[in-house]
């Protein structure tokens, strides 16, 4: 999948470009497409010429015309040559490190040592330089990327950052996303990095089930495993795709006690629990690593997290719940052209994750307005909800509980709505909004949506993919131990 880079040539290097564009190849004017922009007060316009002017400039690099510098570009370990006709001028201009390098050169050919993915695309960087923009694969970024770095381009460096920033669900057959994320990491591009752990973490389940997961490296497991926003289907999903990561790449035992202590036993039934200690040939090999964990789960499952936090500390991982997408914990919401009226509609879920909530069941009604809620509609569902619209109509979520109980003592709710759109040809969570049970509302949601745009990137054939999940928290029972 190609994509094109519309990258504006530095304006030291216009006027540069311009003159060599012009002594090698006069534009005739009456021949070129004229731009009118904005008159001048005494009656003179702008005559625009710089799409005529690139493709000169692209034409005198394919030619070499008037070339004066010979790049001799060596493969790294490879007898692999390849040789670019080119102009120190341009060079000069474009980067700081070519034109150090031929300042320092007495001959007509520059010799460049890059390693086989740089070299490859070598010639498009040339390109970039001569003419401002760039098409771009999803296999060509990374090494793209290292020559502008290499050689300062940093106008192209930047649009490639921002280029694999907004392709991280472009599809490709083996992923890229991992590798762009170990990129970044070297590189210590930060804003890069954390935006391949949202992607990765917002849409684990399909990435488990993917080839990319078995090339995610020992410290890109560990930080996922460590995040509650993971979403997925379970926690047995996760555990079965870790079995898996394990048997792929044999990884070192401390690695591997690290990763299975990471794992929320809470989260998984019982009657599976029992089932791993039995047939998971991991846990069979590691059960002394994790033995104590396994024994607080069962513990958990086993009695009230009320008496539980009596003796043991339920503010941990362990009993923390991620963003579930199975029935037990939410349930998906199409909102058909979503800026029409207000909707609603009810769903439940477990109380709790413990054993003796499992059984327990919470309705929820979920009211949508793509222009808030009329007081009518809200007061219908609990008095806590009367107030007046104050923002002129942008979209609001409100979540809330359709009756109360006593079971709800010691228990707080977080609810959590993940809009879903389909980006490079799949489909793939947008955005996440959470919001607690004190607060009814996220006050942010869809703050930058346009839904009223059919075109809109929140919406899939006119209509909002939302899925409401709701993770019971054990975090009031904090009492002291005995």
């Amino acid at each position: 999948m190609a994509h094109t880079y519309e990258g504006g040539i530095p304006a030291r290097v216009y006027l540069g470009t311009l003159l060599m564009a012009l002594c090698f190849h006069p534009i005739a004017v009456g021949g070129a497409a004229l731009k009118q922009e904005v008159a001048l007060e005494n009656g003179a316009t702008t005559l625009n010429h710089s799409m005529a002017m690139v493709q000169r400039m692209e034409g005198l690099l394919a030619q070499g015309n008037g070339s004066d510098v010979a790049l001799r570009v060596q493969t790294v370990n490879t007898d692999e040559v390849k040789v670019i006709q080119a102009h120190t001028l341009v060079l000069s201009l474009q980067s700081e490190v070519f034109e150090e390098l031929l300042l320092s050169h007495n001959t007509s050919t520059l010799v460049l040592r890059e390693p086989a993915d740089c070299a490859a695309v070598f010639d498009k960087f040339i390109r970039y330089l001569y003419c401002g923009d760039i098409s771009v694969r999803l296999d060509q970024a990374i090494p793209l990327h290292k020559l502008a770095s290499k050689y300062r381009v940093w106008s192209l460096q930047q649009g490639l950052s921002q280029y694999m920033t907004g392709h991280l669900s472009s599809d490709s057959p083996t992923g890229h996303v991992v590798g762009w994320y170990q990129y970044a990491m070297q590189i210590g591009d930060a804003n890069l990095r954390d935006s391949c752990l949202q992607y990765l973490s917002w849409n684990l389940s399909s990435v488990l089930q993917s080839g990319e997961w078995g090339s995610i490296s020992d410290d890109l497991l560990l930080s996922l495993m460590q995040r509650s926003d993971l979403i997925l289907q379970s926690e047995l999903e996760l555990y079965e795709a870790l079995e898996a990561w394990i048997g792929q790449n044999q990884p070192a035992g401390l690695t591997v006690e690290n990763a299975l202590r990471q794992v929320r036993y809470g989260m998984i039934p019982p009657q599976h629990l029992f089932r791993l200690q039995k047939q998971s040939p991991v846990m069979l090999k590691y059960y002394e690593s994790i033995r104590d964990l396994l024994f607080l789960a069962f513990q958990f499952h086993s009695t009230s997290p009320v008496q539980l936090a009596k003796y043991f500390d339920v503010n941990c991982s362990i009993f923390t719940p991620r963003n579930y997408l199975s029935p037990s914990w939410g349930s998906p919401w199409v909102i058909n052209n979503p800026t029409r009226d207000d909707r609603s509609f009810s769903f439940q879920t477990q109380l709790g994750p413990s054993g003796s909530d499992a059984s327990k069941r919470v309705t929820w009604n979920a009211l949508f307005s793509p222009r808030w809620l009329p007081l009518s509609v809200r007061s219908a569902y609990t008095n806590e909800m009367q107030a007046t619209r104050t923002d002129g109509g942008r979209p609001r979520i409100i979540v809330t509980p359709a009756t109360s109980s006593p079971d709800f003592a010691g228990v707080s709710f977080q609810k959590t709505v993940i809009v879903t759109a389909r980006q490079g040809g799949k489909m793939v969570v947008r955005h996440v909004y959470n919001f607690h049970q004190s607060t009814e509302e996220a006050g942010d949601f869809l703050v930058e949506a346009d839904l009223h745009r059919r075109a809109s990137e929140y919406l899939i054939d006119s209509s909002l993919y939302l899925h409401v999940v709701v993770k019971p928290l054990y975090h009031s029972l904090i009492v002291a131990r005995k």
